[in-house]
């Protein structure tokens, strides 16, 4: 197959780098090489880049945990019904759906460093703005802004990683899934006490996050103004003209036919929802139940900290097997036992039931790394990262609204949970199905 004549080169050379052979980058300022390109990227150039990774997955939560932390604040500042915030922790699903598709097409037309640097600039503008912006209408349009830039980075990750690491594919997402999760947590265990340590103020505690966003940029300059083609995208086999006149983007719709790709895309679509109910939901659920809001925070925390070990574990033991169904199946219980404490006693074992939870949310690091292994080609990872990630977050869209309306109208936590619960059944069977031993190339 001509995808996998063109990745073969890739592979030997980079094996031959890591080995201390032959492969040299010339001397001398020249603009950075991706893989496939005549010469070897230079050793300089993967370490910045496995920075980059690690910066911009700071980067990928801490807009939504934060805002999590502070949700009953920003309601009684912005005057929110439970049912309009129910709609604020839908915007960054919606926003991924919609932004993600986006991403495999601008990484063709600018290249994926320079898609990825302008995804963590709107990241800072959007935290920066949104607080101060005074009406529930443009927090919304400002979230979205970061979000938009979130929702990029979220789609090229797996594919710079498959393209400039491809025989590193479970350690770089370990890594960068790892740095996701201690930003996420990160921002849900700081953020009540940074704002009261700058007075109390609830803007300023949402905008502080725009720091480290900025300094996110800063790796990505270097890659601005290359226009070689984006990650993921088969260099040309200049010995087969032929294949360098096929268009990247031309198998697109077959990945539909694929029941792994369709598997993968529920997986990930109900594990987001539980994350970002989780995100959105979860301090108000242990303040509703008794817990003081600084308490509720680090409980986040504590849920979102559970990633940042296995995070780097999960990928490294998933690229070990054939099938990651098991992994699934364990998630998915832990994720049923933290939801029935919530419901029975979310109070006398909240310290219990946050750390199941943060096992559970592993499913996303799990998801990461599945669209790494379930295509051979990086020109499949990203027809199949776009496909998943978009179409799963599209599923994902009511989840959250759906337990604020039922927040709302219950007037207690009973029903939202028992519906985040029954979501993880289904959850597993996708899991399960996603996790066999094939490739979307197989189906298609």
């Amino acid at each position: 197959m001509p995808d996998d004549e063109t990745q073969t080169p890739t592979l030997n050379r980079r094996e031959t780098l890591n080995r201390g052979g032959a492969a040299r980058t010339p001397a001398g300022p020249q603009a950075p090489r991706l893989p496939g390109a005549a010469e070897a990227p230079a050793p300089w150039l993967l370490r910045l880049i496995a920075v980059g990774l690690v910066l911009a997955a700071l980067n990928l939560r801490p807009a939504i945990t934060s805002l999590g932390a502070l949700l009953e604040e920003v309601r009684d500042g912005l005057h929110m019904s439970g049912s309009v915030a129910g709609v604020l922790t839908s915007v960054p699903p919606l926003c991924f759906a919609v932004f993600g598709v986006m991403a495999p097409r601008l990484a063709r037309r600018f290249g994926a460093g320079a898609v990825v640097c302008a995804g963590m600039a709107a990241i800072a503008a959007g935290l920066v703005i949104r607080p101060y912006i005074g009406s529930t209408a443009g927090f919304l349009a400002a979230s979205a802004l970061a979000l938009m830039g979130i929702a990029v980075s979220n789609i090229l990750m797996p594919v710079i990683v498959k393209r400039w690491f491809p025989d590193r594919v479970g350690t770089m997402t370990g890594l960068y899934s790892m740095a996701l999760a201690l930003g996420t947590a990160l921002a849900a265990a700081v953020t009540v006490p940074l704002t009261s340590a700058m007075g109390g103020s609830w803007q300023s505690g949402l905008a502080v996050w725009a720091v480290l966003a900025a300094l996110a940029v800063l790796p990505w300059i270097v890659l601005v103004r290359d226009k070689t083609p984006a990650p993921g995208t088969p260099a040309p086999d200049r010995s087969a003209p032929g294949q360098a006149s096929r268009p990247a983007d031309a198998p697109a719709l077959r990945i539909t036919r694929s029941r792994t790709a369709w598997g993968l895309a529920c997986f990930f679509g109900l594990q987001a929802t539980a994350a970002y109910i989780t995100m959105g939901w979860m301090p108000q659920i242990f303040r509703d139940a008794g817990v003081s809001a600084g308490t509720a925070g680090v409980l986040l925390a504590v849920t979102m900290a559970m990633g940042v070990p296995l995070a780097f574990v999960i990928p490294r033991v998933a690229s070990r097997l054939k099938q990651q169904g098991p992994i699934v199946v364990v998630l998915g219980l832990c994720g049923l036992i933290g939801y029935g404490g919530l419901y029975l006693a979310p109070a006398a074992g909240a310290w219990v039931w946050a750390v199941l939870l943060g096992v559970a949310n592993c499913a996303f690091p799990l998801a990461l790394t599945m669209i790494g292994m379930r295509s051979r080609t990086g020109a499949g990872v990203v027809r199949l990262s776009a496909f998943a990630q978009s179409t799963g977050y599209l599923l994902s869209i009511p989840g959250p609204l759906l337990v604020g309306v039922l927040y709302q109208h219950s007037g207690g936590w009973g029903l939202p949970i028992a519906l985040m619960a029954g979501l993880m059944i289904p959850q597993m069977v996708a899991g399960v199905l996603a996790g066999r031993d094939r490739t979307v190339e197989d189906e298609c």
